[in-house]
Formats: structure tokens, sequence, C-alpha cells
């Protein structure tokens, strides 16, 4: 690992300066506290500030940036002006990366940043990631994937340098939560946020509330966890129909990253 880190560091060193895509996740988090120990103030975080990143996101990765002394630049974009996302194709993700990586490559060039680095890691390349098509295209830097970090190694690193982000749940957009072929709506997206954001306060942070139609949310939670949403049933219920629900239910199978790419044999 300690060879590994040499390497990230070294290759940062050889950029000069970057721009760093910023979700607040566990990847990006580790890249930019690196990137920003070798390069300091030229290196910069750069967060899209959307429907499809919530507020609790938003907000740690802000307290992040703040607490290391990190520049942050928050791009504002509405990917549902986009009809290629909005549609929501099995490929939405590359309409959506396009559309931000190209921005940020403006930013950084407007900020004289020699790169754009982004956080996926090694173990992607073994899942659908339509969205790094565009990472490719564009000549994103991928210094993770580049370097073979996997995410054990990742999060183990991130404890090593005592990141509050080395056991933090991973979180895709909100968009993942809707079923390929059915519309991208901010309704929806809010519903899902909301809903999650409730089962956090039970505790519940490793979990997915997808929703099928306009009204069906269903729930994936660890399979240990079920006995606490039936504790909690009533108060679920009416908090799930208070935000537009009609049906709700608990996935038998659990939590699984990425269920809804079951539908054409992968994982995300």
């Amino acid at each position: 690992m300690v060879a590994k880190l040499s390497l990230l560091e070294d290759y940062f060193r050889a950029l000069g300066s970057a721009a760093i895509a910023f979700s607040g996740g566990v990847d990006s988090s580790f890249l930019l506290k690196i990137a920003h120990g070798v390069l300091g103030e030229k290196a910069v975080a750069v967060t899209e500030k959307s429907h499809l990143l919530s507020s609790m996101e938003e907000e740690e990765g802000a307290a992040f940036c703040k607490k290391n002394g990190i520049r942050q630049i928050f791009i504002e974009e509405n990917p549902l002006l986009l009809e290629e996302f909005r549609e929501n194709p099995k490929n939405r993700c590359y309409f959506c990366k396009k559309n931000l990586f190209t921005k940020i490559k403006e930013l950084a060039l407007k900020n004289n940043l020699n790169a754009v680095c982004e956080g996926s890691n090694a173990d992607d390349l073994t899942d659908y990631r339509p969205g790094l098509k565009a990472v490719e295209e564009l000549g994103i830097k991928s210094p993770l994937r580049e370097l073979g970090f996997s995410k054990a190694e990742i999060r183990e690193a991130s404890k090593e340098l005592s990141l509050t982000t080395w056991n933090k749940p991973s979180k895709a957009c909100l968009a993942s939560r809707i079923p390929y072929g059915e519309v991208i709506t901010e309704k929806k997206l809010n519903m899902v946020e909301k809903a999650e954001s409730f089962l956090f306060t039970l505790g519940l942070f490793n979990c997915r509330v997808r929703i099928h139609g306009e009204t069906l949310a269903r729930i994936e939670i660890e399979e240990k966890f079920f006995s606490v949403l039936l504790e909690n049933k009533d108060e679920l219920l009416k908090t799930f129909k208070n935000l537009g629900f009609l049906y709700v239910t608990l996935d038998l199978q659990g939590f699984r990253s990425g269920s809804l790419n079951e539908v054409f044999g992968a994982s995300l």
C-alpha cells in the first residue's frame, strides 16, 4: 500500500495542478486528500450541484473541504434538461458524464489547472459503467483506476489517513433508483431522497429506495436490518405515503448495489 500511495503522490506531482471531480464519496474524498497533500492550493475540488446529489451528500462534501482547507467550486447543473439523460436509456450515465466533464474541463482551463481527475477505481472495470466512456473520450484522468487501487484498498488507506469517509456506504446518484426506460423527473428524485433520508434516521445507511412507476417504493436494506424496518412500520408508511408513495414494499433479496441492472445481466 505504501508503494501505491507513493505512486499516486508522484502522479500528482507530474500533473502539477488538477481539478478533482468531487462528490464527497469514499473514492473522490481519498483522491482529493492525496492531491491536496501534494499540490496544495493547486488542487481544486469541483462539485456538481444538482438534483442528482442529495443535500446530505453535498453538506458532507462541503464540510470535508472546509475541514481540510481545500478550495471547492460548485457547478450548477440540471441534467434533466438533457433529453438523452431524462428519457433514461441504459447508457444515461454516458450523457450525464459527458455533459458534466465537458464543463469541468472548461472550468479547469479558466483556472489554469493542467488536468481533470475523477475517482473511479480498479473494481469499476468489472462493473457496468457507461460513464467511463465519456471519461475516456474527454481525456479525463483516472489515477486510482490507472494505478490499480481497489475499493478495499481505498478504504484501508483512507482509514490510515483518519478520513471519516473510510467506512462511508457507497452512494450512487439518485437517478440510479429509477428503472431504465422510466422517465427521470425532479419529483421522483425528491421522493427518493426524502425516503432514504428517513431510513437514515433509523440507522439504515446502506440502503436504496427504488421507485417503480410513479407511486411504488421498493426498499433494499441488508437482511439483518429487516426487523428494524418492521418495528418502525407505521411511521415508515406514514412518511412514505406523505411523500407520494401509494405502495411500499421490502425487497426480500436485501440490499444489492445496482439491482436495476439485473434486467440485462450486469451490476453497478
